[in-house]
């Protein structure tokens, strides 16, 4: 029987399918890609929805989305804290061991990533307008997220973070040594991240590089490295230095339209 390929997931899905399985992108709708090669996050329709696992997840809204997950046993996610909008009471919480103390206080990431299993049913959304991004991560994969801005992930994704050595604080805005790290090994896992404005992705070639305004990054690829560029700018007497982000390919690069620098402490 013939199937469809999702473009923005890989996931294939049944003939005659209007929306992703895996990932809830429109199936009926040709990608928008800009002459220099970034492409809109698929924007789901309101209630779109897919699986991961035994579990579903819909996402509803427009302005601040909300991702409502129906759990099955066995199933469960975890997330930052505050990111929990509503749970069905029988719902169970709990925690999820995450090491580097102290560094992760000190590198603005969240001290305290909650757990929640199934059955049931829970909901997240972030404080903010903008983009859920769903990002449906196949076996050996490893995406590295700018803090705070993974929505929920599920069980079977392993979650650290990393820093990034010989960055400069402002890359951030004062958090800018330090990723979420997001890793699957033997089976998949889903992962929705919440973007600032829209979300854009673009591919890099082997070598290719790109620079960034930090406030704008939001995702990559494990395989893309990322440096700081200063770029010094003259305005008569005055000096300034500009700092950007310089990412080298292969792999994918995921940005967000509206500049956020958090500000730590």
């Amino acid at each position: 029987m013939e199937r469809i390929v999702c473009s923005w997931c890989r996931g294939q899905n049944e003939a005659g399918a209007e929306a992703c399985t895996w990932c809830g992108a429109p199936l009926d709708q040709a990608e928008k890609v800009t002459d220099s090669g970034w492409r809109e996050a698929p924007r789901l329709r309101d209630l779109a929805e897919f699986r991961f696992g035994n579990s579903t997840c819909q996402v509803e809204g427009e302005v601040v989305p909300v991702a409502e997950m129906n759990l099955a046993p066995g199933d469960g996610v975890f997330f930052e804290h505050h990111t929990l909008l509503w749970k069905d009471e029988s719902v169970p919480l709990g925690m999820l061991p995450t090491a580097g103390g102290m560094a992760r206080v000190l590198g603005g990431m969240p001290y305290v990533v909650t757990t929640a299993t199934g059955p049931g049913r829970i909901a997240f959304s972030r404080d903010a307008t903008g983009e859920v991004v769903v990002l449906h991560l196949h076996p050996s994969m490893e995406l590295d997220v700018r803090g705070h801005a993974f929505l929920v992930a599920s069980h079977s994704i392993r979650y650290s973070f990393i820093r990034i050595r010989g960055f400069n604080n402002i890359l951030h805005g004062g958090e800018g040594m330090y990723m979420d790290q997001f890793v699957t090994v033997g089976e998949p896992g889903i992962l929705l991240l919440h973007g600032y404005g829209n979300v854009f992705e673009r591919t890099l070639g082997p070598g290719e590089k790109i620079l960034l305004e930090p406030g704008g990054f939001l995702y990559k690829d494990s395989t893309v490295t990322m440096d700081v560029q200063q770029m010094p700018v003259r305005t008569g007497i005055f000096r300034h230095g500009l700092f950007l982000a310089e990412m080298t390919g292969p792999g994918r690069v995921g940005i967000q339209s509206m500049y956020l620098h958090h500000q730590v402490g």
